[in-house]
């Protein structure tokens, strides 16, 4: 059984920018990056819809953190509002 390989977004945006810069063929960018032509085509679809950041994980991974860090906020303003409504109570 292979092993998939995995590349890195630095090379993932290299290989499609060089596609989309159209100098050599694509089957050629393949060859010499040792990826086959389909990858090289959907790398290059992807870089025209939606630009380097498609292939970071960098950037997602950094989203999925802010937004725990903003739940948890939002659940610690929630619970101080209850407080504050409870001690209001109480004082009146």
């Amino acid at each position: 059984m292979t092993k998939r390989r995995q590349f890195s977004a630095k090379f993932k945006f290299q290989v499609a920018l060089d596609a989309l810069k159209g100098m050599q063929t694509i089957n050629e960018i393949a060859s010499l990056n040792e990826v086959h032509p389909t990858q090289v085509k959907q790398w290059k679809k992807q870089l025209q819809d939606d630009g380097s950041e498609v292939f970071s994980e960098k950037a997602s991974k950094e989203q999925e953190a802010q937004a725990e860090v903003e739940a948890t906020l939002y659940e610690q303003i929630g619970r101080l509002k209850v407080e504050l409504e409870w001690l209001k109570k109480k004082v009146a």
